[in-house]
């Protein structure tokens, strides 16, 4: 998760209450008690999460909230699983080849199926079915579902069977069951950063739920101070802070979304190509991009394939990534070439 942080705090200084709503109101007024009068702080709930915006400039405040919880709650109702009557959840519904979709639909799965086809399957937005079977999904409780039903669920899984012709969703398998929670949030912060920049805002910050967009600077014409949490159960605070300037910062890990039974611990992240949650070391990895959108999808990308393999493929495609790994009792820090070169951290 990436948080805000306001001038002059650093890790230390971010050492915030356990609880999520807790931390996330700590971080909230301490980003914006010193608010100016050329400045807009605001922020909601969306997406089962929280948002915030901060907005450096003159503007009418209330215009540049419409704009943003409009364009959030758009993405919302397009591709929301927790809505019955969302247009991703009337596609998974239809049990029809193929389904008129939106062009905002439409380029999110086809940025998805680029990501998937890019790791071989280790990135997947059909693998829905086996996440709402270990219960990460809008419905049911935490289990671990049998080889058996595995076996059975993966003839409804597969990349392959989605795609989109003629302007069209199509798909091969009647059952097929899409879940864009590891690329739609981040596509909602790209939204509601265009929102604004269509308002004439030139720099901002977007955050929802973790994951960060920017454009221009901050109050001190700085560029804008990032956190990229420490991926602990406990106490939360921020394990590194990443300048950002006309960039975005998506994280994915398993620290926060699990359960343990029998003493395993059980990730919501599932590698596709197994039907299994992961079980390696790496704890998180942070992706800088210059959409969240990608940003959103590559940080799962890269945490499903596990910190060899997603490292190698961040410095194949020249992503800019950090991998925070578990190690003993703490955590160290892996690099990709890009991230390095763009911190200024090369030797």
């Amino acid at each position: 998760m990436a948080v805000p942080v306001a001038p002059g705090e650093g890790p230390s200084a971010l050492r915030r209450f356990v609880l999520p709503g807790l931390f996330v109101l700590a971080l909230f007024v301490a980003l914006f008690a010193r608010r100016g009068p050329d400045q807009m702080a605001f922020g909601g709930n969306t997406m089962g999460t929280t948002y915030s915006v901060k907005i450096v400039g003159d503007g009418d405040e209330a215009t540049a909230k419409k704009a943003v919880a409009d364009a959030l709650e758009s993405v919302n109702a397009r591709m929301s699983t927790y809505k019955s009557d969302s247009e991703l959840m009337k596609f998974n519904a239809s049990k029809e080849a193929t389904f008129d979709a939106s062009a905002e639909l439409r380029l999110v799965i086809k940025s998805a199926l680029d990501v998937s086809k890019q790791t071989g399957g280790a990135f997947d937005v059909t693998v829905g079915p086996i996440v709402n079977a270990y219960g990460f999904g809008p419905k049911g409780s935490k289990t671990i579902p049998s080889d058996e039903e595995l076996q059975t669920l993966f003839t409804k899984v597969g990349h392959q069977k989605l795609s989109i012709e003629s302007g069209k969703l199509t798909k091969t398998e009647p059952e097929l069951f899409v879940d864009l929670s590891a690329i739609a949030k981040g596509y909602g912060v790209d939204k509601a950063a265009q929102s604004l920049e269509e308002l004439g805002f030139t720099d901002f910050m977007v955050e929802v739920g973790g994951e960060v967009r920017t454009r221009g600077v901050n109050a001190e014409g700085e560029p804008w101070q990032m956190g990229i949490e420490t991926p602990t159960d406990g106490e939360r605070q921020v394990q590194r802070v990443i300048p950002l300037r006309n960039k975005s910062l998506a994280t994915s890990g398993d620290y926060r979304n699990y359960f343990e039974e029998n003493g395993v611990r059980v990730s919501h992240t599932i590698d596709a190509r197994t039907g299994k949650p992961i079980t390696h070391k790496l704890a998180s990895v942070s992706v800088v991009y210059s959409n969240c959108m990608l940003a959103d999808a590559w940080a799962t990308a890269l945490n499903v394939l596990g910190e060899e393999d997603g490292l190698a493929l961040a410095n194949k495609q020249g992503i800019a990534a950090l991998f925070i790994v578990r190690d003993g009792e703490g955590f160290k820090e892996i690099e990709s070439e890009a991230f390095t070169k763009m911190t200024g951290n090369s030797p």
